[in-house]
């Protein structure tokens, strides 16, 4: 599947908020377009193929769904860093604060040290991609785990926001499925 055909969908299915906001739910993070997501995790699964993955690494909730598609196509486990810690996350665990601009608050993400090991090469999954602050969050898991970080698979990047380049020179790998230039009720969506 050509990646002009996530640009189409965005196009017809999105709806833009402001200008800042891109709302996907009816096919990404509410309601999931399974067969077109396991399109998406076939892409990645090109793109990061003789990285040696042996676990991809997402936030619940919206990331879940695209990695674990993606995982299928790696043959690996999903793990997803849980952002409030529960009672059945016992003994040791990662943590790393996240500051989200959506919710305007910080909140720590969280993964047991059972499930990232030293040994892991770690693929980061996730839907969005706009400030950088919750991919930053799950890098520093995979670093405090000593692991070896493959790279982030993004499906959706709002190119117009920082996060991205930032990333980028720090030598993070980034595949961003689809990059928007711009974005505006008026104007519509456009695409790098």
């Amino acid at each position: 599947m050509g990646m002009e055909l996530l640009e189409e969908r965005i196009r017809k299915d999105g709806h833009v908020r402001g200008h800042d906001v891109l709302k996907v739910d009816s096919f990404l993070n509410h309601q999931i377009d399974v067969a077109f997501l396991e399109e998406l995790g076939k892409e990645f699964g090109r793109r990061f193929a003789g990285c040696g993955v042996t676990k991809i690494l997402t936030i619940e909730a919206s990331g879940i769904g695209i990695a674990c598609m993606t995982a299928q196509i790696f043959r690996v486990p999903v793990v997803f860093a849980k952002k409030n810690k529960t009672k059945n996350i016992a003994g040791d665990v990662y943590t790393s604060p996240v500051h989200s601009f959506t919710h305007g608050k910080t909140y720590d993400i969280i993964v047991s040290k059972e499930f990232l090991k030293a040994e892991d090469k770690v693929l980061l999954i996730d839907d969005f991609l706009a400030n950088g602050k919750a991919l930053e969050g799950l890098c520093k898991l995979v670093d405090d785990a000593g692991a070896t970080l493959c790279g982030a698979g993004i499906v959706i990047e709002k190119g117009f926001q920082q996060g991205g380049d930032r990333l980028r020179e720090k030598g993070i790998r980034i595949e961003s499925l689809a990059r928007i230039a711009a974005m505006s009720q008026e104007e519509g969506i456009s695409f790098f």
